[in-house]
């Protein structure tokens, strides 16, 4: 008996790819330290506003935002493959990185693909471009060999940029979407659904560990799931809709009390932001609750004040969720602390790493349906 135990678990970790993320500084806090962050919102507002009124065969994505991008990872792209750094993101369904042709100073800040060092490339003229909530990337399609791992895809469509706004300084060179085809540009396929394709996966299931603390821990498993991640047994929740990773949040409550989704309402389990987005409106109710006061774009809280807040319970398939304080609170001095709730223009939620370091979150493209429990 202990051989077929020991037997199994042989099989259980060959069949799972699992990868480090490295948690960062996002790029809002390091223009919040720099005293930058108000300056960058109102360019960048401008800028994209006139980017989407001049190109409206532009691809958006209006939420995705790479502010609040924290979690990274490591992939190579071509032959030799040539190694990137990525947000794994379950909020879009593209993978791009810079050109080393981007004629954009940001480029050159990160790691850049070359093209003509690779044996397996292949270029296409088609434009490749992306309009985000805090940046554009404007680029052209290409096709090559992607290593996740040892995980293998080639012939992968992905983009490179030729030129980008918005990514002076975030931690990574591109990114990889790990949402539903719906979301791609069209005619593309993301890579997920590649690998299923080339039945390099065993199982059609991805998923995600964030650390809450440290830099290291965090970890993105490919083809199963390892159970030493979570306490108890996970909770499955169908896919609202199967475009993205959508769920149906049942209420969102503070002290007994609905403030939110009295009637159901959708939310984004995303791991491309490192907060919680909501509707305007109702997150302005949340902060009231929590005392947080308006401090230029964000919302304050005074520090000592933390272990008296409340914590927001998601009530998710008949499940509660609860988001304490010391989750929703990051300390950025010692007198005045950030809130991790955002409004935006949306009638959606983004339950981002907040969220997500709580609970440890399991993606299952087979039965379209997301699985969550406590994490470790």
């Amino acid at each position: 008996m202990k051989w077929l135990v020991l037997l199994g678990l042989m099989a259980l970790s060959e069949c799972i790819v699992i990868m480090p993320l490295t948690k960062t500084k996002t790029m809002r806090e390091v223009l919040r330290e720099r005293n930058l962050l108000n300056n960058f919102l109102e360019e960048q507002a401008n800028r994209l506003s006139d980017d989407s009124a001049s190109d409206p065969k532009l691809s958006t994505r209006p939420l995705r935002n790479a502010l609040d991008m924290a979690y990274v990872g490591n992939i190579t792209i071509g032959t030799p493959p040539k190694e990137f750094r990525v947000v794994f993101d379950t909020g879009s369904s593209d993978l791009w990185v810079p050109s080393i042709k981007c004629i954009s100073p940001s480029c050159h800040t990160h790691i850049t693909f070359d093209h003509n060092k690779s044996s397996t490339f292949r270029l296409t003229r088609r434009p490749f471009r992306i309009l985000y909530g805090s940046g554009l990337m404007n680029g052209v399609l290409a096709y090559d060999t992607v290593r996740i791992g040892n995980l293998v895809s080639t012939d992968q469509p992905f983009g490179l940029s030729l030129q980008q706004f918005g990514f002076d300084n975030v931690p990574f060179d591109g990114i990889l979407g790990l949402s539903y085809p719906s979301l791609a540009i069209p005619g593309t396929i993301p890579i997920f659904d590649k690998l299923k394709q080339q039945g390099s996966i065993s199982e059609p299931v991805f998923a995600f560990y964030l650390s809450t603390h440290k830099e290291n821990g965090s970890v993105l498993m490919f083809g199963g799931v390892d159970h030493s991640y979570y306490k108890g047994k996970l909770n499955w929740i169908p896919v609202s809709r199967t475009l993205s990773w959508l769920i149906t949040v049942d209420r969102i409550s503070v002290n007994g009390r609905v403030i939110g989704c009295e009637h159901g309402c959708e939310a984004l389990v995303d791991t491309g932001t490192s907060l919680i987005y909501g509707p305007a409106k109702l997150v302005t109710n949340i902060q009231r609750l929590i005392h947080a006061m308006p401090h230029g774009s964000e919302y304050m809280v005074s520090c000592p004040v933390i272990s008296t807040l409340p914590p927001v319970i998601f009530t998710i398939n008949g499940i509660d969720y609860s988001v304490p304080a010391e989750a929703y609170i990051h300390k950025v001095s010692n007198i005045l602390c950030l809130s991790s709730f955002q409004g935006a223009d949306t009638s959606k939620w983004i339950l981002g790493d907040v969220f997500l370091r709580l609970y440890f979150s399991v993606y299952d493209r087979g039965n379209n349906r997301i699985g969550l429990a406590p994490a470790v």
